[in-house]
């Protein structure tokens, strides 16, 4: 592996070295090489592509591209091609082939960093400058603080955990190893909640935490409530979009997909592999089971058992809401058949 992507600064990789690299079958010439991985509409002759969605395939036989990524069957006869049951995943680790990881930040703590007393860091940390480290922190070993990272009293960072700049942890919260975490995210800011009163909306003190699992990567300006009491959480594996809102008290299973501009309101539980596309709102105190998968734009307002698939506003059964929409465009003609029946009373 080291050596395949050291030769990437003399000319690139063969085609052949990636195939084995990735465990991918070639079919074609092997000895071309790769310096570079494009979109299939612009790749160039040393470029490599792939094509998943078949919206795609039709560049296959115009793409300049030096060879493609591709599944078992989708035909390709001019150009070298890596055969893959999972070409996405494929195509991932080829691209971590072809590129080594950017320095982010320089190893150690930046004079320009402030590390308060009684914080703890670990063996091969790298704190760049403007980051704050709180009292009774613990940063584990090999972690990165890029830059204007917060880290507030008693949080407690795991393994080689890679914060971008911006983001804000604050106190008690718990991250787990290999966690990610991009810029302007906010973990643990308060929950919402008001009582009312006869001055007005009194705030409930947010006492809780938020505690997030190994392997975790959270988008850009994401932001994750503490509990009102006790904890939010977010499972081992769960990647979260950007512009994400997670209120106080949720809890969020394992390898859960979370995509862009969903919120979902507190002390709602998701199971494990949930998928919520683009825009999906959830109600609070709800329950959606292992597997659920609901599409995007949809508005859910009562628990969904595992397995089952939702769209819709409010949010139906997948097949129900799919007759509906196919009812709805048929509503133009069935108005005009009305009217004419009616006309000829």
């Amino acid at each position: 592996m080291n050596t395949l992507r050291s030769s990437t600064s003399s000319g690139g990789l063969t085609l052949a070295g990636i195939a084995a690299a990735v465990k991918a079958t070639l079919c074609g010439e092997g000895s071309i090489r790769i310096t570079g991985a494009a979109p299939i509409e612009s790749a160039s002759s040393t470029d490599i592509s792939f094509v998943v969605n078949p919206h795609y395939a039709k560049f296959i036989e115009t793409t300049g591209a030096g060879a493609l990524v591709l599944d078992m069957k989708t035909e390709c006869t001019r150009l070298p091609v890596l055969r893959h049951a999972n070409p996405y995943l494929v195509f991932a680790k080829v691209v971590d082939l072809l590129y080594a990881e950017p320095t982010l930040v320089e190893p150690g703590i930046s004079p320009k960093a402030v590390v308060e007393t009684g914080a703890t860091i670990g063996e091969g940390c790298a704190i760049g400058p403007l980051c704050h480290v709180s009292a009774g922190a613990k940063i584990g070993d090999g972690a990165k603080l890029v830059s204007s990272v917060f880290v507030g009293r008693n949080v407690s960072i795991g393994d080689h955990c890679l914060l971008y700049p911006g983001v804000r942890i604050m106190h008690d919260g718990v991250i787990g190893n290999n966690v990610i975490i991009h810029s302007g995210a906010v973990i643990g800011s308060d929950g919402f909640g008001f009582a009312q009163s006869e001055a007005g909306h009194r705030k409930i003190k947010q006492v809780g935490w938020v505690e997030i699992g190994d392997d975790v990567e959270i988008g850009a300006n994401t932001t994750i409530d503490r509990g009102a009491l006790g904890p939010t959480k977010i499972g081992r594996g769960t990647k979260i979009d950007n512009l994400v809102q997670i209120a106080h008290n949720v809890e969020i299973g394992e390898h859960c997909l979370i995509v862009s501009q969903v919120g979902i309101s507190g002390s709602s539980k998701l199971g494990n592999y949930v998928v919520l596309a683009g825009q999906v709102g959830l109600v609070g105190h709800i329950e959606l089971g292992d597997g659920v998968r609901v599409g995007a734009q949809s508005g859910v307002t009562h628990s969904i058992s595992a397995g089952k698939g939702f769209f819709g506003s409010p949010a139906r059964d997948l097949m129900e809401a799919k007759r509906i929409e196919a009812a709805i465009r048929r509503l133009p003609e069935l108005l005009k058949r009305v009217k004419k029946l009616e006309d000829e009373r």
